[in-house]
């Protein structure tokens, strides 16, 4: 890889003059040096919050789930909606592993371990809602074909909520495996620098017996092309799979062969906007800007653009046929005249500013190049995809095709205790994250020093002149 020839006219990936002893301390500097006052000041607000939410968690399954503001109506609420929005979230890292693997994008390797991490702690969000959903946690297993005491029961697999089973916990699987196996080089890297036993003996563990052979470097780069072939398919089934959920029902406004490739880009839109938070902060605190550049978070905004554009127009499209079939039920839909004036008016509008009018400022270089504005409109974005969520599920259901059991939704703080819960237990694992893994893959980034490196494109450009 180091000997392919770039154009010197490119932004370097790696700035500051760095040399591969001052990648190596950099990367490791996080993990060997005692934590600042902010992380800890983070990781107490993120366990309150995860704390709170885990006691809501509790209540729920002591109660039931009519401690939630579920009704006749509206059987799908706060809970459903979490679920596809943390699914979405844990799209992007996929996407930059492997997509961009296979596509040999040299920016991604100062945002890929990161975004993986975020995936799989995602993921571990979005599962904890079907399970408490169901009610009787305690009969969750029914949805394996397991040999039980009740005789032969199995799943129904004609369900798209027992495909979204084995969607989700192959994308888990492989998406672990992915990022575990990016971590061996870095674990030896920290293995050889250990000061204490404990440390040495934990990360000898991790690290496989890791010694940076050709034989181990070939091997790792061929199962590195092998999980991004078979991540890559999953990328797109996955949230296919979630959009079956309601593309196969027949409640209207669900019923739609427009949700699988909308909801694809709708979550990579999301996972993208939440990557570009969460390295903004670690940017920031663990004092990366040498190799997370500007030029790596305008890249990520010209995605975001991208996928931004194949949301919009499939807004456009679920607009436009409320409003052209004349059905009095498609009035009624979440992206309808109806659903713009409605009672739900403020959910509609806020869909609308969050993911169509603010990320729209990106297609100006002075606003996606500004650190502010990016980390506001990435928050923003988050905002407006579980507002679109929302719509979804409790817009279309709160108008059923009988008036007289039309309702409105009203969340309980149980229903928020438990969102706000997920989001600390997220926090709480992706800071403890930062705090034992190298949160960059130093080995990669070492490869393309000699192409991407800010020294060696300044020799480059006096090269050519």
């Amino acid at each position: 890889m180091s000997g392919h020839y770039e154009a010197p006219i490119r932004e370097p990936l790696i700035i500051g003059h760095k040399t591969y002893h001052d990648i190596t301390e950099d990367i490791a500097r996080p993990i060997e040096e005692r934590a600042g006052k902010l992380w800890w000041i983070s990781l107490y607000a993120a366990l309150i919050l995860f704390i709170y939410g885990f006691g809501c968690i509790a209540y729920t399954i002591g109660t039931g789930i009519g401690a939630w503001g579920l009704n006749r109506t509206i059987n799908w609420g706060w809970d459903i909606t979490n679920f596809v929005w943390w699914v979405g979230i844990g799209h992007a890292g996929t996407l930059i592993s492997a997509v961009l693997l296979l596509f040999r994008q040299r920016w991604r390797m100062s945002v890929n371990r990161s975004a993986e991490a975020m995936t799989i702690f995602a993921v571990v969000q979005a599962a904890i809602f079907p399970v408490i959903h169901m009610g009787r946690v305690w009969v969750g297993y029914w949805v394996f074909p397991l040999p039980n005491q009740f005789g032969s029961l199995w799943g129904n697999f004609n369900s798209p909520l027992l495909w979204d089973v084995f969607a989700i916990s192959t994308y888990f699987s492989v998406s672990t495996v992915f990022w575990f196996m990016g971590l061996i080089p870095d674990f030896a890297m920290i293995r050889d620098r250990a000061k204490t036993p404990w440390t040495k003996k934990i990360y000898t563990f991790l690290a496989f017996g890791w010694g940076g052979k050709a034989k181990h470097w070939q091997r790792f780069e061929e199962l590195s092309l092998v999980l991004a072939g078979l991540a890559t398919p999953l990328v797109f089934s996955v949230h296919t799979t979630v959009s079956f959920d309601f593309a196969t029902s027949v409640i209207k406004g669900w019923h739609s062969t427009i949700y699988p490739p909308y909801f694809v880009a709708g979550a990579i839109f999301s996972g993208f906007a939440m990557v570009q938070t969460l390295l903004l902060i670690a940017r920031k605190v663990c004092h990366l800007e040498e190799y997370i550049t500007m030029y790596h978070i305008e890249i990520m905004n010209i995605v975001i653009v991208l996928t931004g554009g194949m949301v919009t127009v499939a807004y456009a499209t679920e607009y436009f046929i409320g409003w052209y079939s004349g059905s009095r039920f498609e009035d009624f839909t979440y992206l309808s005249p109806g659903a713009a004036v409605g009672p739900y008016w403020w959910a509609f509008w806020s869909l609308i500013i969050c993911n169509l009018v603010v990320p729209a400022s990106f297609w100006f270089k002075k606003l996606r190049t500004n650190i502010i504005w990016t980390f506001i409109v990435a928050l923003i974005i988050n905002i407006g995809m579980w507002f679109e969520r929302f719509d979804i599920i409790v817009i279309n259901l709160s108008r059923d095709y009988l008036p007289g059991s039309w309702t409105m939704f009203k969340p309980t703080i149980i229903d928020v205790g438990v969102y706000l819960g997920t989001i600390g237990f997220f926090s709480v694992l992706f800071l403890l994250y930062a705090r034992t893994f190298p949160v960059i893959a130093q080995a990669e980034l070492k490869s393309i020093l000699k192409i991407s490196g800010e020294t060696y494109k300044a020799k480059e450009g006096d090269e050519h002149h």
